[in-house]
């Protein structure tokens, strides 16, 4: 599990029933998202009493559906309550046009640069047994790339049309980036230390993930940057290598037991990270985070799936895995153990599931045999 520096840190649970309560942001955004983030919240209100951890709860918005109403996708005044009042956040899902649309950009690329959420961590891990042993954790850069979104149209000599989109990538962010992986590298093998049985890796390894070859300039400085960032001294054992990022998908799945942390540029793991659920059975049960030197931001993988909005079967699982995920790097690590179990113990009877794992479960009766198990 992953600890970050500059985020309260916890060595017992005697200190944690010190903490005063949390204030926990919820913002469902679209479609399956006001149906998975209640999920999240119903998690954290019944564990157990006596982790000495309450809840308080403050709605926001943003989204989408929420431009379409007022003109306006992501509100100053949840970013403000954000920064000013909440420990942490639950985002839901975001419905993104596939034409542009004026006026409109995703809230939650803006709400990651306005809280400074550098990273997306994207932890990907089947259960015992499972055909394809697969326990790797994405770290993708979170701020830049062609996720900038400046973009251009203008006509050529000939009158037709060019678009042109700018990928940026700086030092300071693949840095910073790289030192998150390596960080995450050393803590979970810390981890493994405490308990071989908790994974499939015996060493930590830290993949590099870029297109150099054919963009020597911005992928280039990503994978030199990243490799300048290491500190042997700091991070002892750690290892590092490189895949080249169409190479990187065919490994991924053909051998995903080679790969622990893979760090990447912002647009290939964005990929990467949606293509590796299908290792897992589904993107309704991939978590993510999105993580700061000051915040964190728990962020399910799925989209807002217009297509099952409102039938009640959505899958919980990734946002469940996510509200753990955000308290593990708010340094609450035994709640976020006991969630992890609780889901791990869920998927591995498979009684319980929704239909995109092949179960006629709701979401509601996916959420309560979680909790049962805590």
């Amino acid at each position: 599990m992953f600890r970050r520096i500059g985020i309260r840190q916890f060595s017992s649970t005697s200190q944690m029933l010190q903490q005063k309560t949390l204030k926990i942001g919820l913002i469902p955004g679209d479609g399956i998202g006001r149906e998975v983030i209640p999920a999240g919240k119903k998690v954290l209100e019944n564990l157990p009493e006596n982790l000495g951890l309450k809840f308080d709860f403050v709605n926001l918005d943003a989204g989408f559906e929420l431009f379409q109403k007022t003109g306006v996708a992501l509100p100053d005044k949840t970013v403000e309550v954000l920064k000013n009042e909440c420990d942490g956040a639950l985002f839901g899902a975001v419905s993104s046009p596939t034409t542009k649309v004026a006026g409109y950009s995703s809230p939650i690329v803006a709400l990651r640069k306005k809280m400074g959420l550098y990273a997306n961590v994207r932890p990907v891990k089947t259960v015992a047994g499972a055909a394809k042993p697969t326990d790797m954790v994405i770290v993708r850069e979170n701020t830049e790339d062609l996720y900038v979104k400046e973009e251009r149209v203008y006509e050529d000599n000939q009158g037709k049309k060019v678009a042109e989109a700018i990928k940026r990538i700086t030092e300071t962010a693949s840095a910073r980036i790289g030192r998150m992986a390596f960080q995450i590298a050393a803590q979970r093998q810390a981890a493994r230390e405490l308990d071989p049985t908790s994974s499939i890796h015996k060493t930590p390894l830290v993949t590099i993930t870029h297109k150099s070859n054919v963009l020597s300039a911005s992928d280039g400085l990503f994978r030199e940057s990243v490799r300048a960032a290491f500190d042997e001294a700091k991070w002892p054992g750690v290892k590092i290598n490189e895949q080249i990022v169409d190479s990187m998908v065919y490994r991924m799945f053909r051998e995903p037991e080679i790969f622990d942390v893979v760090v990447a540029p912002n647009l290939y793991g964005d990929i990467l990270s949606d293509g590796a659920a299908a290792l897992v059975g589904s993107l309704g049960v991939v978590p993510s985070a999105n993580v700061g030197d000051e915040f964190v931001i728990g962020e399910p993988c799925h989209g807002s799936a217009p297509d099952i909005e409102g039938k009640g079967i959505a899958n919980p699982i990734a946002t469940i895995r996510s509200t753990a995920l955000m308290l593990d790097f708010m340094g609450y690590t035994e709640p976020a153990l006991l969630i992890n179990k609780a889901v791990d113990a869920n998927l591995a009877e498979g009684k319980v599931a929704t239909p995109d794992l092949g179960g006629s479960s709701s979401t509601e009766d996916v959420v309560a045999d979680v909790i049962r198990r805590f």
